[in-house]
């Protein structure tokens, strides 16, 4: 059986041998298409460079400090008010004016003058009776003081008195040397009963020496004689 089947085979593979050779062969198409190339890529890696930086052990980096600009606000200018630091005035209860006719006067001599005069006006013409003034002298270089004189003043009229003062007049002014006098007014009623007082004035009036510009002497020149 087995030598059949290799008979069966033989005789198919002569047949097939035999229709291959009497047949033309198909020609071969050729492809004009050339194959595009692919390029190949190639990565560029760039090369790195490192600088070494040194590190400093020890110092401390100063911090730099930033610089400000000043600029200058618009200012307003303030009003100083200087505060008034005059002597207030004395009070003079009684009265509507006293005066002086001078701020100082000398001891008796050649100088002038020698009196001043002080004048006062109340305020009650009808009732005031009386003005006295008081007066005293008063050191310049400390606070001693001599002893109040009292003086009446003379009248002439609507209220108004007057009254010449001299430096003979007033107590203890031997021991004092250009001081000042302080002086004070009072008005009475014809009872003596106070109804007007002034506060005591100080530092206004002041009593000098006299001391005369001595008169220079004129010495002879002598006469040269010639030989």
């Amino acid at each position: 059986m087995k030598k059949i089947i290799i008979y069966l085979l033989y005789a198919v593979l002569l047949s097939s041998c035999s229709l291959t050779s009497g047949q033309t062969p198909l020609p071969v198409s050729t492809s004009t298409n050339k194959p595009t190339v692919i390029p190949s890529f190639t990565p560029t890696i760039p090369t790195q460079t490192f600088t070494n930086t040194p590190t400093l052990v020890g110092i401390k980096t100063a911090t730099p400090t930033p610089e400000f600009t000043f600029t200058p606000n618009a200012v307003t200018p303030i009003l100083l008010i200087t505060p008034n630091t005059s002597t207030p005035s004395p009070q003079m209860k009684g009265f509507i004016a006293v005066n002086i006719s001078g701020s100082e006067f000398y001891k008796k001599g050649e100088c002038q003058p020698t009196s001043v005069k002080f004048t006062a006006q109340a305020i009650d013409t009808v009732n005031t009776a009386y003005v006295v003034l008081f007066v005293r002298f008063k050191s310049k270089q400390s606070d001693v003081s001599s002893g109040w004189t009292s003086i009446k003043m003379d009248t002439i009229g609507a209220g108004t008195f007057v009254h010449d003062l001299t430096a003979e007049e007033m107590k203890g002014g031997v021991s004092f040397q250009d001081p000042w006098v302080q002086y004070q007014f009072v008005a009475t009623k014809a009872n003596t009963r106070e109804i007007g007082r002034t506060d005591i004035f100080s530092e206004r009036l002041s009593l000098l020496e006299c001391k005369p510009t001595p008169t220079p002497v004129l010495s002879p020149t002598p006469t040269v004689l010639k030989p």
